[in-house]
């Protein structure tokens, strides 16, 4: 506390007055667009037109993006950071569920998951519930596998991949679906997932068998799963 003097006769006032001390803080600076869009675009594989508006980021602002080469379109209202290098070898299925956020990895893109058989896609193949919208892509290319409700759920797992949960058919479900859809796979994908999945010690037979009868392909590939267990 200190004493308060009359301005005119400089004469000490009965009245004590409070000095308080102050400061002036730096007023932080406002982030800008671009940086906002930056910073949200390494934290995430995509980012969605929709999902930067949330932020009061104008759509203006990845068109200029794009044309500076700064993003890059993967479909409409998708981005990602221009010449982004995969994160991972699954960089690809990262993308796709975040695309379709309801569909699961299946069949030939499934087996590389787990690192079974020789095969190679050049799409991603996702299994989506039958009458499930797919929005369009610019990339990765799909392949878009209809399932029934009623046996879509049965074996599906759950993987974080760059921080990203992505949904993958287990290699039992894997295995069943290569002879549930033989017809477009080829039965000889079929027969080299079951035969390495085996030989990888990792294939449940018990769990193997109760799939393949709920996907009705039990008594398609019990043959070959004699041929090769026995």
């Amino acid at each position: 506390m200190g004493r308060c003097f009359d301005p005119n006769t400089n004469w000490p006032l009965a009245v004590k007055c409070i000095q308080i001390p102050m400061s002036v803080g730096k007023i932080p600076r406002k982030e800008d667009p671009v940086s906002r869009v930056l910073r949200l675009a390494r934290t995430r594989p995509v980012v969605r037109a929709r999902d930067l508006a949330d932020h009061g980021i104008h759509t203006s602002t990845l068109t200029r993006m794009t044309r500076a080469g700064a993003l890059e379109k993967v479909g409409p209202g998708r981005y990602r950071l221009a010449k982004r290098q995969p994160l991972t070898e699954h960089h690809d299925l990262v993308l796709a569920v975040t695309a379709v956020p309801r569909s699961v990895v299946c069949l030939l893109s499934a087996l590389q998951f787990h690192d079974v058989g020789t095969q190679l896609p050049h799409e991603v193949w996702i299994a989506i519930p039958r009458g499930a919208r797919v929005p369009r892509l610019t990339a990765p290319p799909l392949r878009i596998v209809n399932v029934s409700p009623a046996v879509f759920d049965l074996g599906i797992e759950e993987h974080r991949i760059e921080r990203q949960v992505v949904r993958v058919y287990s290699l039992a479900r894997t295995v069943a679906d290569c002879f549930r859809f033989r017809n477009q796979i080829g039965l000889d994908v079929a027969l080299e997932a079951l035969t390495e999945a085996w030989r990888s010690k990792r294939l449940n037979v018990d769990e193997l068998d109760r799939i393949a009868r709920k996907l009705r392909v039990h008594r398609v590939m019990q043959p070959y799963l004699e041929t090769v267990v026995l």
